[in-house]
């Protein structure tokens, strides 16, 4: 099966010029030829693309599809297997349908969604996940009520569906832990070294886990030839897991000029979640969380892109995570549109692309049109450069191809 893109206004995801009336050709999985229409198959489908932009596939570094419904509803059992499962689904399909067509999970999903989606079998995004985030006993990430024994906020995971944190204290547990989420499927592995935002029982400038906890975590990954992202706010809790060895850190509100030149030194990068901080100040309410949780949205936002901008200055990757949680997951795109802000519109796209693909290690597969990669583009019906703010919408995708498969196409 061959395709032929031709016509629009080609953004490869590597930060060069725009490419007006572009050609790319799809051979199979993957693209074969871009900027000559020579290579492509006499049979080859044309594929006008005339007065839209054609990007890499989007790619969403930091997602929790396993946390698809009403969070209060799952905390307090009132949801069945089946309309959680519903939830993820819909939610998988929302997201490659916005353009995202790779994601990198932090945290909420198991082995079985992941070979769901591979089969072909639902609709979704190519998926990274984490499986179990590694949390400590009252940390971020330990959900249930305090009045709960430890071990119980366990029953919130439903094996080959959703995971949620797994609690380790201590160097046994963690190692044993991190096995686990290897054996649920895991491609990578997620700490909180860190209280959070939507947590129960600590504070942003809690640290957790001790080094030698954390280092544990970077043994297993190091075994696995992959590495550790942490849930970080507090400059402490960074420097830690920078000691440790972790290669990534989420959020990043508490980043200062020294501990982004220690993360620059030890080849760290920074995937800032500004859209969660955004959607969580504009709608509280319809997030179903408790009302504490309210107080410690504020000033995240800020944190976040003074983060952004001390990275940037260190030479620090950084890369785009929308960290959306709940039932109203059509927002993907708002990442976008806020960090063109502080990176410049081309800035936000990389980072959303071939940036994004060079933390989540699959650069060769994802990220860019070029050839040999995997042919995951779509088409949008507005000039990125000069309207970053539309990619919040996602009906002005227009065409997401993904694997050479069209996936959706509204173009008429």
């Amino acid at each position: 099966m061959s395709m032929l893109l031709t016509g629009a206004t080609l953004i490869d995801g590597l930060g060069g010029d725009p490419t007006a009336n572009s050609a790319v050709v799809v051979t199979d999985d993957r693209i074969t030829a871009v900027g000559s229409t020579a290579d492509a198959p006499a049979d080859a489908d044309l594929v006008d693309l005339s007065g839209l932009t054609l990007l890499p596939g989007l790619i969403d570094a930091h997602v929790h599809m396993g946390h698809a419904s009403e969070m209060r509803a799952v905390l307090n059992n009132e949801l069945s297997v089946a309309e959680r499962a519903a939830d993820i689904f819909r939610t998988l399909r929302q997201t490659v349908e916005a353009g995202f067509t790779a994601v990198r999970d932090c945290g909420g999903i198991d082995h079985g969604v992941l070979r769901t989606v591979g089969k072909g079998m639902v609709p979704g995004p190519r998926l990274w996940a984490s499986a179990s985030p590694l949390v400590q006993c009252g940390g971020h990430g330990h959900l249930g009520s305090p009045f709960q024994a430890p071990d119980e906020s366990f029953a919130f995971r439903v094996r080959g569906l959703t995971a949620v944190g797994r609690i380790s204290d201590g160097r046994d547990e963690v190692r044993k832990a991190a096995r686990e989420c290897f054996r649920q499927g895991a491609t990578f592995l997620k700490m909180a070294v860190t209280g959070g935002v939507v947590s129960i029982a600590d504070d942003l400038d809690d640290t957790q886990f001790s080094i030698e906890e954390i280092a544990v975590a970077v043994e297993e990954a190091n075994a696995r030839h992959t590495y550790v992202t942490v849930h970080a706010h507090n400059k402490y809790g960074i420097q830690n897991a920078v000691k440790a060895g972790v290669k990534c850190v989420e959020h990043g509100t508490g980043i200062d000029e020294a501990t982004a030149a220690q993360m620059a030194a030890a080849g760290v990068a920074l995937v800032p979640t500004l859209a969660i901080a955004q959607v969580l100040t504009d709608d509280f309410d319809a997030h179903g969380l408790p009302p504490q949780i309210r107080e410690r949205v504020c000033g995240t936002m800020e944190g976040m892109v003074e983060a952004i901008r001390l990275a940037t200055a260190a030479g620090i990757p950084v890369g785009s995570g929308s960290d959306l949680i709940g039932p109203k997951q059509d927002r993907r795109g708002l990442e976008l549109a806020l960090k063109a802000k502080v990176l410049g519109p081309m800035g936000a796209i990389q980072s959303a692309t071939s940036v994004n693909a060079e933390i989540m290690r699959v650069a060769d597969k994802i990220g860019s049109v070029e050839v040999g990669k995997f042919a995951d583009v779509i088409a949008v019906d507005f000039d990125p450069l000069t309207e970053p703010e539309l990619f919040d919408d996602p009906s002005r995708v227009r065409l997401v191809v993904k694997g050479g498969k069209v996936v959706k196409d509204t173009r008429k």
